[in-house]
């Protein structure tokens, strides 16, 4: 998905959706005197918060370089590990303070799939033009 709008599209929901659930957690869950589930949901809904301003910024990179240029294709493929870590590591995050589920073990892929993310958000920096027009070298 190298053309920036899903990227923006999807980041922008995604921090809605964070917001909500942070606002779940302070307001419902405390309520409710679930401490466990109260950190967890916050936990899941600050790196989904965080997340979905890098996918944000997965779109408007590959908006600047050109949907059809190597850093869109890099942006497009970190916006793919951050999207994946969202799923994994806040959905197993919230799976287990709300519904108990054995997600455990889920986490770490989606923490994984962060980190590369990352990285691969620093590639597509790497391959973005130095000039208007032109691509970058070695890439």
């Amino acid at each position: 998905m190298a053309h920036p709008r899903p990227w923006i599209v999807i980041g922008a929901l995604l921090g809605l959706l964070a917001v909500a659930l942070g606002a779940f957690a302070a307001h419902g869950l405390e309520a409710a005197g679930d401490t466990r589930a109260v950190e967890l949901v916050k936990t899941a809904a600050h790196y989904q918060a965080v997340h979905a301003i890098a996918l944000v910024l997965c779109g408007l990179l590959a908006l600047i370089a050109g949907p059809d240029s190597r850093a869109a294709r890099w942006a497009g493929r970190a916006g793919v590990a951050f999207l994946i870590g969202v799923l994994l590591f806040c959905g197993a995050l919230y799976g287990i303070a709300l519904a108990g589920a054995p997600l455990g073990m889920v986490a770490p892929f989606g923490g994984t799939a962060f980190m590369v993310g990352w990285g691969l958000l620093a590639v597509a920096g790497l391959r973005l033009p130095s000039a208007p027009g032109r691509d970058a070298k070695g890439s």
